[in-house]
């Protein structure tokens, strides 16, 4: 996929009035990496065609949400749940003995006997939550989490499992939930994108997890920096002056209207929809024409972020008391403070949904070594965006989700190591939509299955919609013949979690 910096573009040398092909191949490239393929392959069912590509395709939500905007703290690899927020005193009863249940028919790897817990677990708050010593400053605000512990998902391998929880499918190329929920909301603030991803894995599903697929490409995360990078966009800062830039988009949409104004949708050429309530579908002109809308879009979008984006990521505006909160201090958690900083930022800025990275919790072997290293470097700053959203009144109306694509195996992997476990593992909630200081569901004894009130991917997509008043059946995107939704055919809303 080709991207290009919009504000590179050279008005040197242009025709007055380019060849068709020529100008096609320019419009294959744009911001964000358009694909016009993907546009020209799919139709948005139901949605005014001027609206491709727009803020958000809802004109109001399906019912009263009770969540504005989401910030999803996604630890790559998968962290142990029975090492952080699952206590199972059968592993410490039952250590090195071997497994009393059958082990799952297909494992990532083989495991020996039961290992426990290299940390001592706690009961914190009023509502006497477990947690592990490895989160001591999130256990304060354990009154404040909603814990999902019977979490289950289908894939053993981490690609797989990444692209399930990000775009509910582990064999198809689907768009992400950050895309859906732009698609459907869009953003509060017009100089910012919808959707923003901080410091994403590139690897393991890569661009698809947080890519827009067939919906229109202006749904796409805008990605800030990756894996050890700075937290910076790309190609952000202007090489030529506003007035050429706005010269610039202009002339790009003088040539739309010159190849394609012709090109109306059949409703307004007084033609009938069809004959099951939805318009027609795009011909050939009407898709070319969404496609060209969707890429100015896109320009027009990086030229506005120019006034505000630059404005977000000046950090050193906090004041010292609210850095040292988030951990900024040249120290571990230096850098996972800042990401979450400028989460909370972007987000009371009116982005609907960023999301911050961090891996790679994968231990296979040195768990106690590894887990205590990742957990130094994210815990200070998780509990310093809590504290910092609270009290200035945005856990009201934000939701933060942590979580990461599976679990562990409560089976020792090596000597000091466990395997991948999809078949069990814990999220959390915290802010608004979700019921405070309480745990929903169970994995069994030892931490391999969920067993009560079981939580597919499908229900955690389902509920996270419903609190953001989607009704995740009636969000779709008619693609290849067919309605697509995030939840495919499946998801159930868990209403017991629900504030």
């Amino acid at each position: 996929m080709n991207r290009m910096n919009p504000f590179s573009i050279s008005l040197g040398n242009c025709p007055e009035n380019p060849g068709r092909r020529a100008w096609m191949r320019s419009v294959t490239r744009g911001l964000a990496g358009i694909a016009l393929t993907d546009l020209l392959s799919g139709s948005v069912r139901g949605v005014d065609r001027d609206r491709v590509g727009s803020p958000g395709v809802l004109s109001q939500p399906h019912f009263p949400p009770k969540v504005k905007r989401i910030i999803f703290l996604f630890m790559h690899g998968g962290p142990s749940h029975v090492d952080t927020f699952d206590y199972k005193p059968e592993l410490i009863r039952l250590n090195g003995q071997p497994l009393p249940i059958p082990k799952p028919r297909i494992q990532f790897a083989q495991t020996g006997n039961l290992l426990q817990s290299p940390w001592a677990f706690k009961q914190y708050g009023q509502t006497g939550t477990w947690v592990s010593d490895l989160f001591p400053n999130v256990a304060q605000h354990v009154d404040d989490l909603t814990l999902l512990k019977s979490i289950h998902g289908s894939n053993e391998a981490h690609g797989g499992a990444l692209l399930k929880i990000h775009t509910g499918s582990d064999t198809f190329v689907r768009p992400s939930m950050g895309a859906w929920i732009s698609y459907g909301l869009g953003t509060e603030n017009a100089n910012l994108p919808s959707f923003i991803t901080i410091n994403p894995t590139l690897g393991h599903g890569g661009v698809r997890n947080f890519g827009s697929a067939f919906l229109p490409p202006i749904h796409q995360g805008t990605r800030i920096g990756g894996p050890a990078k700075d937290a910076k966009i790309e190609n952000l800062v202007p090489k030529n002056s506003a007035r050429l830039q706005r010269l610039q988009l202009d002339w790009m949409k003088d040539i739309d209207r010159h190849h394609f104004g012709t090109h109306r949708h059949p409703s307004d050429r007084g033609q009938p929809a069809s004959d099951h309530g939805q318009p027609d579908p795009l011909q050939d002109g009407d898709l070319l024409h969404s496609a060209v809308t969707a890429r100015e879009q896109s320009f027009e979008l990086a030229f506005r972020m120019q006034s505000e984006a630059l404005e977000q990521f000046k950090l050193e505006d906090e004041t010292a008391e609210t850095q040292a909160l988030y951990g900024i201090d040249g120290g571990a958690t230096d850098n996972f403070g800042r990401q979450c900083l400028l989460a909370r930022r972007l987000s009371e800025a009116g982005v609907r949904f960023v999301q911050v990275s961090h891996a790679y919790w994968d231990q296979h072997d040195e768990l106690k070594e590894k887990h205590a290293e990742l957990a130094g470097q994210v815990d200070k700053p998780i509990a310093g965006l809590l504290t910092d959203l609270k009290r200035r009144g945005l856990l009201d109306e934000t939701l933060v989700v942590w979580g990461g694509e599976f679990g562990r195996t409560p089976t020792a992997q090596g000597g000091n190591g466990r395997d991948h476990n999809p078949h069990a593992f814990t999220w959390w909630m915290a802010g608004a939509g979700a019921k405070p200081g309480i745990s929903y569901g169970a994995s069994d004894d030892f931490g391999f299955y969920a067993r009560d009130n079981k939580v597919h991917v499908h229900d955690l997509h389902a509920t996270i919609l419903h609190m953001l008043g989607i009704d995740h059946e009636r969000l779709t995107f008619r693609y290849g013949g067919r309605d697509f939704r995030l939840t495919d055919v499946h998801g159930s809303v868990i209403h017991d979690v629900l504030a």
